[in-house]
């Protein structure tokens, strides 16, 4: 957030608010209509009125380390998909689990409930290795590596775990293990000769992600060995057709090697009605409920758990010491091993099904792992695990007119966002909104801009803005007095209205349209000040001048419950506006009513605008910077002397053009080369651009 008004850039000012006019005129005539065409029970204002006489905010419980389940209260312990380190995370993956689970735990926290949001990097597996033979490293340097980069970039997206951890620990291991033995003890697993892809170049047996070649359903050319990017179809690498080394590029010759399955075929029943009852009783995503039904349906097989690898949570039984765990038998383990490495209590949570709720974040790809392997394996056991109690995933952010790829790097990555100065909370807000929840969405910079400057400056920025300002111009920034008129009772009645809806849709997850509701109240906000003219009456007597710090009293009220209920989505907004109407996160909780929030008399801070405007030119520029590949962005700036070399191409191409012109070449010529000249000069501004933003960040990270 920029807290600088700049007139050019905010459209919330003193003068705005003084005169009474929102963005434009026409906003106005719309807003005073659209309020006074809201209607309300006398019930609804009649509830509304006795919350609002009668009740307080309470104070808000802070939670103490470690988090453990307590009887009697809503345990909830929260998870999002465990990422993997081999690249920077880019947009589709933030918004596909880390955002959509903390925008969750925030909601929850900020209800009371008694949470746990536990995440952490996913770092055994071929995806690691491939990284890491890759860059030249070892798998442990490229995992210690991603880790700090994965860190980095969700704490600058201000997502609030309780504990981030990794999944190469001795816990990871131990867990890993006794979790096997238990299921192979229970006479769940089987030994099989299978047929796999050995590189005769390499020597080595080549696990799934060390093979590609033609998905053999769709003819998809780069499928990877394990699953198809373009079908979503799971394969086996055998499968493919041209199949060929990821490391050398040859062709790899098929060979026998043993191996240990789960046997899903003799756990399906018991799964089938835990799936059943599951998905009834708790909150599955649609996709969630069709890829698990679609998987019982077709039937299911034994899975094969273990790989021909060395980086992975080794096999402990004999005759298959040198192989190690397939990673989706044991990256979902990773949950518990991560939360043993938070508190050795660990049990209380995974073990404690009675008393605890678990919600799962991740994208559509992983659903089936999460209802089908991973329960089995833990109900193979026969051990009393926490399972499943709901479950969110979302279908794919695609970007522009593409997709965002991490093995090819194409889109805006985490490191990307950061680079371009928008503070994260825009970034957060714009990915929420268009969080693909039942089917793909598109990441547009131009509708980035667009609702930036429509439904955050000049909506809910304009009503903070307007509402504090005016308290700061007209009653020396002291909350006034409120006397409840029959408008006032009808606007906090509709804002009840609005409230219990958000608090329906944010426990049901249902997140994009928990922010339209937020954006609901605050145009009701809009259109409160604008159908009650402020401005007028504080010019008039006695009575209505009251009347006028009445208004804006319940404004200011209006203007706290919004920074609650923003939080979950902009806490760094959240912050701000809080700091603005200098009260603490102490009463930062969400309460079934509209209840009163700041007392007569106290005193706030100073306002400021909250937003600025986005400019369309620049963000033309960041959509052609971020339309490349993110290896060549990853360069670093333009050097000085990349920029001279640019500049004297530039001044040579000039001087083509101009000789052309004199000679009065043929102007489809003359056209060509100036085009040339237009790409070289914009190549140029891009490369400015980046350096500047490069530098900028850099300074203000001192």
């Amino acid at each position: 957030m920029n807290a600088d008004s700049n007139n050019t850039t905010f459209l919330s000012t003193s003068e705005s608010v003084e005169e009474g006019h929102p963005a434009t005129a026409e906003n106005a005539e719309s807003d005073e209509i659209s309020y006074q065409k809201s209607q309300v029970n006398e019930q609804e204002v009649n509830d509304s009125v006795v919350a609002w006489n009668t009740q307080k905010v309470p104070k808000r419980r802070v939670l103490e380390h470690p988090i453990l389940p307590k009887d009697g209260e809503k345990n909830v312990l929260i998870t999002s998909a465990l990422p993997y380190v081999n690249n920077v995370p880019h947009l589709g993956n933030i918004i596909g689990c880390v955002l959509s689970a903390d925008v969750f735990a925030r909601f929850c926290r900020l209800r009371q409930y008694n949470i746990l949001y536990i995440c952490g990097t996913d770092e055994y597996g071929t995806a690691s290795e491939t990284k890491a033979l890759e860059e030249g490293v070892t798998p442990r340097e490229i995992c210690s590596k991603y880790f700090k980069i994965h860190s980095e970039v969700y704490e600058w997206f201000n997502i609030q775990f309780d504990y981030f951890g990794r999944t190469t620990t001795k816990e990871q291991t131990k867990i890993s293990q006794d979790i096997f033995w238990k299921n192979y003890h229970n006479g769940l697993t089987l030994e099989k000769i299978v047929e796999q892809l050995h590189c005769g170049n390499c020597n080595r047996f080549l696990a799934d992600r060390f093979v590609e070649g033609t998905c053999p359903l769709c003819g998809f050319h780069d499928a990877r060995g394990d699953q198809c990017d373009a079908c979503g179809k799971l394969i086996n690498a055998t499968e493919l057709k041209s199949p060929r080394c990821k490391i050398c590029s040859q062709t790899p010759a098929v060979k026998k090697s043993k191996h240990l399955f789960l046997d899903l075929t003799k756990l399906q029943p018991e799964l089938s009605s835990w799936i059943e009852k599951a998905s009834t009783e708790g909150n599955w995503s649609a996709n969630s409920e069709n890829i698990t039904k679609s998987w019982l349906q077709e039937g299911l097989k034994p899975r094969c758990i273990t790989r021909d690898l060395t980086w992975g949570t080794p096999v402990p039984l004999e005759g298959f010491t040198n192989k190690v765990f397939y990673v989706w038998f044991d990256a979902p383990i990773g949950y518990l091993s991560i939360t043993a490495n938070y508190t050795d209590q660990w049990e209380k949570w995974w073990k404690n099904p009675e008393h605890v709720s678990l919600y799962q974040f991740m994208a559509k790809d992983n659903v089936p792992f999460h209802t089908v392997v991973f329960p089995a394996t833990l109900l193979g056991t026969k051990e009393p695990y926490t399972l499943l109690n709901s479950i969110n995933a979302t279908e794919y952010l695609n970007y522009e007119d593409g997709k965002f790829s991490k093995s090819r790097g194409v889109g805006v990555f985490g490191n990307d966002a950061k680079d371009t100065g928008i503070p994260s909370d825009i970034w957060r807000f714009y990915l929420l909104q268009t969080r693909p929840e039942s089917q793909d969405t598109v990441f547009a910079w131009a509708e980035f801009a667009m609702r930036n400057n429509t439904e955050l400056l000049n909506n809910l920025g304009n009503f903070v803005n307007r509402a504090l300002v005016f308290l700061n111009n007209n009653f020396n920034k002291k909350m006034p007095s409120i006397i409840l008129n029959d408008e006032d009772k009808k606007l906090i009645a509709l804002v009840n209205r609005e409230l219990k809806q958000y608090i329906q849709l944010m426990d049901l997850i249902k997140m994009r349209d928990g922010l339209k509701v937020v954006l609901n109240i605050s145009k009701l906000g809009n259109q409160y000040i604008q159908a009650n003219k402020p401005w007028v009456l504080v010019k008039g007597n006695d009575d209505e001048r009251s009347r006028a710090g009445s208004v804006i009293g319940l404004a200011c009220n209006l203007t706290s419950l919004l920074s609650v209920l923003i939080h979950p989505f902009m806490p760094g907004v959240s912050a701000e506006i809080r700091k603005q109407l200098q009260v603490s996160d102490e009463h930062c909780v969400i309460v079934d009513s509209f209840v009163p929030h700041l007392e007569t008399g106290h005193i706030i801070g100073e306002p400021k605008p909250l937003f600025e405007k986005m400019d369309s030119n620049k963000m033309e520029e960041f959509r052609q910077l971020y339309s490349g590949q993110q290896s060549d962005r990853n360069k670093g700036k333009p050097t000085e002397e990349e920029i001279k070399a640019l500049e004297g191409d530039i001044a040579k191409q000039g001087d083509v053009v101009r000789q052309l012109k004199a000679s009065k070449a043929e102007k489809s010529t003359i056209d060509a080369e100036v085009a040339k000249l237009l790409d070289l000069e914009k190549k140029l501004s891009l490369d400015i651009d980046a350096q500047t933003m490069k530098e900028r960040n850099e300074s203000s990270n001192e």
